[in-house]
């Protein structure tokens, strides 16, 4: 059995007026449509929901106990309609987002306030994890939209770039590299080293490059680059980070220095996953850093 929702909120109108006639101008229905309304209505039911007599209706001991329950159904179906309606028209909503620290800090607040000013009922959720966090985030679900460096192992994923990022070398302002206008990469490497841990995309870049020219003498490695940038304002080495981090480093004072026939550089873009569809405040998202 299926009541309808314009059948129950023919019952409600008629139960909240003197007359059939009342309620069916309030509902700008006939009195025969709206008779039949409330008649199949008592049949889906099985019993009488009104009394009638010639001057007024009244509600049966049944009707009585079925309107608060109709008023509520009626009233949350009202509302998600209404919520509904909101979050396909970006007038409410949340919306997670994983960004890599490094652009977390960097590009997105920009972004974001910009996406705020357009579309300010939206509740934005960043999770600021690494590149690996990020991209993990999208996939499983967490995050809708994720900012980072193109995958290696896109499956799942759909990347849009945005821009590319030349890694750039990280020096002590004491130190005798800084007084360069760039520095090689044979140079740098030949200097104590601060990592990113092992495991992460930038330490696998940064050895990668490093086989064809000679090791690397890592002295000290961590998780985040903001840590890696506190290591080298300590003077424990030198590094090479993404310039996505230069404002960072540059508080910390240090030297940021470009790298000479720099081979590392990476494409920085969105991804969300492409065996789903992203809501429409995700989509407003994607559109605006398209534009």
């Amino acid at each position: 059995m299926a009541v309808s929702y314009r059948n129950m909120l023919a019952f409600i109108r008629v139960a909240e007026s003197a007359t059939f006639a009342e309620a069916a101008e309030k509902l700008h229905l006939t009195q025969p449509a709206l008779s039949t309304a409330i008649k199949k209505m008592e049949e889906q039911l099985g019993g009488k929901l009104f009394s009638r007599s010639t001057r007024r209706v009244q509600l049966t001991p049944e009707g009585e106990t079925l309107l608060p329950s109709a008023r509520r159904l009626v009233n949350d179906w009202d509302d998600t309609f209404d919520e509904m309606q909101n979050l396909f028209a970006v007038q409410q909503g949340k919306l997670t987002i994983a960004a890599m620290p490094s652009f977390a800090e960097s590009r997105l607040p920009a972004m974001l306030k910009t996406y705020h000013q357009a579309f300010p009922n939206i509740r934005l959720r960043i999770l600021d994890v690494v590149m690996e966090a990020t991209i993990d985030s999208v996939l499983s679900g967490r995050a809708e939209v994720g900012f980072t460096f193109e995958p290696e192992i896109a499956e799942g994923l759909c990347f849009q770039p945005l821009f590319e990022d030349a890694f750039m070398a990280v020096v002590p302002s004491d130190h005798p590299l800084s007084k360069q206008q760039s520095v090689s990469l044979e140079a740098l490497l030949a200097q104590p080293f601060v990592a990113m841990n092992r495991g992460s995309a930038v330490r696998k870049w940064t050895e990668q490059v490093a086989a064809a020219t000679t090791s690397v003498n890592i002295i000290a490695e961590s998780g985040q680059l903001g840590s890696v940038g506190q290591l080298i304002a300590q003077g424990l080495g030198v590094s090479i980070v993404p310039q996505l981090c230069q404002a960072q480093m540059q508080r910390n004072g240090l030297i940021c220095l470009p790298i000479d026939n720099n081979p590392l550089v990476k494409q920085v873009g969105m991804v969300k996953a492409s065996r789903a569809t992203i809501s429409v405040a995700a989509q407003a998202l994607w559109d605006q850093c398209l534009e």
